[in-house]
């Protein structure tokens, strides 16, 4: 845990290695046999060609003819595939449905750029059961200004069109001008003028749900029966019970998921080219794929999108539990605004009464219903857990029991089945929390509740305590309010570039939600500050109009705050700039900023390269001369990959020089020299550097991160507790581990299976085709099987991908694919990755595996 030393100049070295995890993460015992449903990854594919799409300038002619030459050397191949979509304007390409044996043939085709998975993208799930009120979105807002923007500047982002990619929008709802729960609202409306439902209802692509049902049955009613996209939108702009950040913006619902379930980065990417044909100008995307790269397609896409005049604003994620590169795509896209989570200051929640004192509570979720009147004795039975026996019979009384060491459910039983009336559990650290049951105990009837640890504590002081019951809320400050969520993803992007960009209030925020579900819900995730961005985008572009797509996230850079280490605040370090990018959007200070600085951030790179020096230029939009002092701070590092420990950072600034004076109307430039951090080896720091006017007023900050030492030092082909690579035969539903030697039939599944775990990106992969005797490729050109790019590490620290071989070779010099079957015999596979920025020319940068032998014999 944290070990504070005498004087901050002493944690210059190593502040702590303080776990992400409350629990460590075990090296997974070695197997011999793994199941095939715990691999990474499926059978959808995009197929990216290498001419551009129709815009980055190509005409749509050029486009179709190239996508027919990919059908034809295909077919010419023999590789067999279904066409799910085909792309032409935001992306070039398809998605396509193909077993593993013939996808490890499809880069080799000429045309071809590069394949990249169709990532499913599970629809955020929503706990409904907190109390919450439009005073929690009041505060949300407060926390970024916004409330500034619209009641003193008079900005509400009336004329700015606010594209939601996500469930939907109820359209009947009032907070969106719809006529109320009776459905009668027809699409489109004043409020939500544009819109596509791509899937319908009954849609949901995740193959492993009950409700699996791949088939989408579009409409032109983008109405929502998910509840997340409500949500989102009522964070951007619902003007009702609850008002959002641009309460007067017009919406564009553009639906991608049914009522339950997933949908896939191809129907983003569809939905995507609808917004841009409906002249959307900011589109926010709360929903993306963990752990890819901004050339991932729904990131190039979102690019083109702001390359065309649009802001993007998108979720960075909330893998932040399995550390750092976790963000997603779009979030990653070079030009698209990523966006980091905050929690909300403060939360309404409901109230009950212990001698006289008003209490705050939530409702654990499998609950039975919570009574609004009536009240009972209280008793404290201690942890409650079935290792401990409870302090006192709880027979016909409220039971008291204290967080920690097992599930809530366990402690809940043990109490209702000694007969409580209720069960009450306080926490064991500051601050109120939510919870749930893990499912229905007993009869579904007796309540369960969760406090604060303080009023736990009051009521375990009390003599006898009495509980009374109300139909009361009442505002709880959030201890947790203003910093980072825990859910919040890590950057950096695989590339280095810094992301998150920025971050916004994501933690405990109530807004809208469908009528049929209540109308009114609290939710907590990054899905809930991209809208917040986005909404500030739409003050940003009402107030300024004439600033530029591409200019809108510097702009907000320039005037964000950061924030604290949530590790403990009080110490005065700032959390990492790859955790909350340049700090907490603020709408007011964006809106009424006279300078603008670029660029809005800088990505140094690798720290082995040395010293990085980065050229910025001071706009001075103002009508008076102001001289700039400059300096530095410097936020906490981090080392480790999927668990990280925090350090002091002892990275420095110097610039050419250390005042700007800038004439109004005019720019001037200065050079920031940054000296990257020494330690922790392979670990990622950053900061701010800082311009402060002499005469006082606004401050403004541009962030930098970088990276630790080489790069490339990081280990790709990490072998986990399980020693992978493995070579494998796939047998009934198992995939066993060839430790040797395996032959295979290559009929149906038997054949050659490769079980890879990527504990960091890898530029490229390929496996090339030896004869086992005397290791020499199979052809001299013509050699390789499994060719990719840009491959994501895997979610967890024992994951795995799979790829397969089917004995056959791509023989072709460029023009029509041609397919090789290696004849029967003896052959291994030596597998080459380049890692993330790694130099191909450099031995260095490549990790190999050489196959156990391989048999072939039909």
């Amino acid at each position: 845990m944290f070990s504070k030393k005498k004087s901050k100049a002493n944690l210059s070295v190593h502040v702590a290695s303080v776990c992400l995890l409350a629990a460590s993460i075990h090296a997974a015992v070695a197997q011999q046999q793994l199941a095939v449903s715990a691999a990474e990854g499926g059978n959808l594919w995009f197929v990216e060609l290498t001419d551009k799409p129709v815009a980055d300038g190509n005409s749509r002619k050029n486009v179709t003819a190239a996508q027919q030459q990919f059908r034809l050397a295909a077919r010419d191949a023999g590789v067999t595939f279904t066409e799910r979509r085909q792309f032409s304007t935001l992306f070039n390409g398809f998605s396509i449905e193909v077993s593993p044996a013939q996808r490890a043939k499809l880069m080799q085709l000429p045309g071809v750029k590069a394949i990249y998975p169709v990532e499913l993208i599970q629809a955020p799930t929503a706990d409904v059961s907190m109390a919450g009120s439009a005073a929690d979105m009041a505060s949300a807002i407060g926390m970024t200004g916004a409330d500034i923007a619209q009641n003193v500047l008079g900005y509400t982002g009336s004329g700015i069109k606010v594209a939601v990619m996500d469930t939907g929008i109820d359209i009947d709802h009032p907070d969106f001008g719809g006529n109320g729960s009776n459905g009668s609202t027809s699409f489109p409306t004043a409020r939500i003028a544009y819109g596509y439902d791509f899937v319908g209802d009954a849609f949901n692509a995740d193959p492993s749900s009950p409700s699996y049902n791949p088939i989408a049955t579009p409409d032109n009613n983008p109405d929502d029966c998910g509840g997340h996209g409500t949500h989102v939108a009522g964070i951007v702009g619902a003007n009702g019970t609850v008002k959002g950040v641009a309460p007067d913006v017009t919406f564009g619902a553009y639906r991608v998921f049914g009522c339950n379930g997933s949908t896939t980065a191809d129907i983003m990417i569809a939905a995507m080219e609808q917004a841009y044909n409906d002249g959307m100008h900011i589109l926010n995307m709360s929903i993306g794929s963990a752990f890819q790269w901004p050339q991932y397609p729904t990131a190039q896409a979102a690019d083109r999108l702001v390359d065309k005049g649009m802001v993007v604003v998108a979720s960075i994620g909330n893998s932040g539990a399995n550390g750092l590169y976790s963000a997603g795509a779009p979030g990653l896209g070079e030009h698209v605004i990523g966006v980091a989570s905050f929690d909300n200051v403060a939360s309404t929640s409901a109230v009950v009464e212990v001698n006289g004192q008003d209490i705050a509570y939530n409702t654990m979720t499998f609950s039975g219903p919570v009574p609004t009147a009536g009240s009972g004795d209280v008793v404290f039975i201690g942890q409650a857990c079935n290792t401990d026996p409870l302090l006192v019979s709880p027979a016909g009384k409220i039971a008291l029991a204290v967080r920690g060491v097992c599930p809530f459910g366990e402690k809940a039983a043990n109490a209702i089945n000694a007969g409580a009336s209720a069960v009450v559990i306080h926490n064991n650290a500051p601050g109120i929390f939510s919870g749930t049951l893990g499912g229905q105990i007993g009869d579904g009837s007796v309540p369960v509740i969760s406090i604060s640890q303080a009023d736990g504590l009051f009521i375990r002081a009390q003599a006898t305590p009495v509980l009374s019951w109300t139909d009361r809320t009442m505002q709880v400050a959030l201890p947790t309010g203003g910093l980072i969520s825990s859910f919040s993803s890590y950057g950096l992007s695989p590339d280095l570039a810094l992301k998150p960009d920025i971050g916004a209030p994501g933690g405990v925020i109530y807004s809208t939600y469908p009528l049929e579900s209540g109308g009114f819900a609290t939710l907590g995730g990054t899905s809930m500050s991209s809208p917040h961005v986005a909404g500030a985008a739409a003050l940003l572009l009402q107030a300024k109009p004439d600033t530029p797509a591409m200019a809108v996230r510097s702009v907000l850079q320039n005037s964000a705050d950061p924030k604290n280490w949530w590790g403990n605040p009080n110490i005065g370090f700032l959390d990492n700039v790859h955790r909350q990018g340049a700090g907490m959007v603020d709408v007011a200070g964006s809106i009424t900023a006279n300078t603008y600085i670029t660029p809005g951030k800088i990505a140094t790179g690798e720290g082995e390269s040395g010293s990085f020096t980065q050229t910025l230029t001071v706009h001075n939009k103002g009508t008076e001369v102001v001289t700039y002092q400059l300096s530095s701070i410097n936020a906490l590092s981090t080392g480790g990959i999927i668990t990280p420990s925090f350090f002091a950072s002892d990275a420095s600034v110097s610039f050419s020089s250390d005042t700007l004076t800038v004439a109004p109307g005019s720019s001037a430039m200065v050079d920031a020299t940054i000296t990257p951090a020494s330690q922790p080896v392979n670990g990622q720091y950053g900061g701010y550097i800082v311009f402060t006017p002499e005469d006082g007023g606004q401050v403004y900050r541009v962030p930098f991160a970088g990276f630790v030492g080489d790069y490339q030092g990081i280990q790709v082909l990490a072998p986990t507790g399980n020693g992978f690579p493995w070579l494998a035969k796939l047998e009934d539903g198992f995939f066993n581990n060839c430790t040797m030697a395996c032959s295979y039939t290559m009929q149906g599944d038997d054949i050659p299976w490769f079980l890879i775990h990527f504990d960091h990106h890898a530029r490229y992969m390929e496996m090339n085709i030896l004869h086992a005797g005397s290791m020499q490729p199979v052809h001299p050109v013509f050699h390789k099987t499994n060719v990719f790019d840009y491959l994501p590490r895997n979610s967890t620290a024992t994951g795995f991908f799979t790829f397969s071989w089917d004995g056959t070779r791509i023989h072709s010099n460029g023009g029509k694919g041609k397919t090789k079957v290696v004849p029967n015999g003896a052959y291994v596979l030596q597998l080459k990755v380049l890692k993330a920025l790694g130099d191909e020319s450099n031995p260095a940068h490549w990790e190999t595996w050489t196959s156990p032998v391989i048999t072939i014999a039909r």
